[in-house]
């Protein structure tokens, strides 16, 4: 059997910028283990894998090593694909989850915008087992769904961080979010998740819905610009409505193929 396969660079308007993520319809599910092992053998942070149903599409996410619950930048890039090869008259898509549940994405003329339910973040005590892995400490620590959330003073902390990935991946979570006010945009961050199969994650959409109601609260105000400080970069544009969360991005395609399985 073969399968088509793209690969697309998301939150990002130029090629080798963003995250790329690998989409894959599919007419029904295969085997999870297929799909992890397409998963580890495409190597990206993640791999989206899609099934039409009548009002939208099934969809789910791999990493390298495990399933996620969520992944922002994949699901951008399966809106792309469905935008662009599969319903190129639709301007809207709504995607299913039975892990995250609904998730819609309009096209907004080159733009796409993911709308997402915020993720509920508690402030827990400054234990140095969040960041133990972090040559910085970090002046709060937030508990989400999947993820820890630390929060620094100031863009030159998030960029001074040099992660210990092995100490890291310690934390039960599926990964470290690390955010700070920016300079230039309202707020910057990075991601970690070497338990998740990924060190550093390039742009991270679903950590935008713990950060932006945390900013929301801190900044006072509810549509936000975001930078992610990795060496890709990411640039993101987010609002908060109430329990949901508005994040738009480009997305550019750089691969189309075929995989065959036996």
């Amino acid at each position: 059997m073969k399968y088509s396969i793209y690969q697309v660079d998301a939150f990002a308007s130029e090629l080798f910028k963003g995250n790329p993520a690998a989409v894959c319809p599919l007419a029904h599910w295969l085997d999870d283990q297929m799909m992890q092992n397409i998963a580890a053998e495409n190597n990206l942070a993640e791999t989206a894998f899609i099934v039409k149903r009548d009002d939208g599409y099934d969809i789910r996410w791999f990493t390298p090593t495990v399933e996620v619950d969520l992944c922002g930048h994949a699901t951008l890039a399966s809106a792309f694909i469905v935008f662009s090869f599969l319903e190129q008259s639709s301007k809207h898509v709504s995607f299913y989850s039975s892990r995250s549940g609904e998730l819609t994405v309009d096209l907004l003329e080159d733009t796409l915008l993911l709308n997402f339910p915020i993720d509920s973040i508690e402030k827990i005590p400054l234990d140095p087992q969040y960041y133990s892995g972090l040559n910085i400490a970090p002046k709060e620590v937030y508990k989400g769904k999947s993820d820890y959330m630390l929060i620094y003073d100031n863009e030159e902390q998030i960029l001074n961080l040099k992660p210990d990935f092995a100490k890291l991946s310690q934390i039960e979570a599926r990964g470290v979010i690390v955010t700070s006010v920016g300079k230039e945009v309202d707020f910057v961050s990075r991601y970690f998740g070497p338990q998740s199969g990924g060190d550093e994650d390039a742009v991270t959409g679903s950590a935008h819905t713990s950060m932006v109601p945390y900013w929301a609260r801190v900044l006072n105000k509810n549509i936000f610009r975001a930078k992610q400080l990795s060496t890709r970069g990411g640039d993101l544009y987010c609002a908060l409505n109430g329990d949901r969360v508005s994040i738009s991005g480009k997305c550019i395609l750089y691969m189309k193929g075929e995989i065959y399985l036996s």
